[in-house]
């Protein structure tokens, strides 16, 4: 799978975005919070991505307060959360609220942030 151009949101819209994402590189985590959510995750440098509803959203930050936790306060989705990579800004998208995607159908690499 190549670099295609994808369109997403949380669940009522407030929030919504458009990426240019590789979904053959996705993963999922165990730590508390993915775990509890099934978030599947692709993560892109910033100018990967463009916000085209922004929407207000809640913030939830936990164990090193690395990646900032976004979800909206209306539907409670968390459609990308943001994080540096080095010193590059990075999202990560929720491949769950991709247009058209079925996130059950990729190829997931497990990550074990439970132990970060």
């Amino acid at each position: 799978m190549a670099v295609q151009h994808y369109s997403g949101s949380c669940q009522c819209g407030a929030i919504a975005f458009e990426a240019e994402l590789d979904l053959s590189e996705v993963n999922a985590c165990n730590c508390s919070r993915c775990r509890r959510l099934g978030s599947v995750w692709s993560f892109v440098p910033a100018e990967a991505v463009k916000v085209v509803e922004d929407g207000a959203t809640t913030e939830f930050l936990f164990n090193k307060n690395a990646i900032s936790h976004l979800f909206c306060p209306v539907c409670g989705i968390e459609a990308y959360a943001k994080g540096k990579r080095g010193e590059q800004e990075v999202y990560g998208i929720n491949v769950n609220c991709l247009d058209g995607v079925d996130a059950r159908s990729l190829s997931v690499t497990m990550i074990d942030g439970a132990s970060f």
